[in-house]
């Protein structure tokens, strides 16, 4: 499955971005693109009919979802 490739892939990148740990925007960007490879898990597990790996990745999204807001949207003290 090719949306399996994407979310697989995506998460690799997104997990070397956030663990460089060079900036906030880039760890920001990561964290944005775990968000549409949560997206992509959570389709896969659809289309596999595997809950375990939905809930997962649902959990995962809103973890990710924090990423971004405290990266991207917040602003420093």
């Amino acid at each position: 499955m090719t949306i399996k490739w994407y979310a697989a892939l995506s998460g690799i990148i997104a997990a070397f971005m956030v663990s460089l740990d060079i900036g906030r925007r880039v760890t920001g960007w990561g964290f944005v693109i775990f968000l549409t490879s949560s997206i992509a898990w959570i389709s896969g597990a659809v289309l596999a009919k595997d809950p375990a790996l939905g809930t997962q990745n649902a959990v995962l999204f809103a973890v990710n979802g924090f990423g971004v807001y405290r990266y991207l949207v917040r602003k420093t003290a």
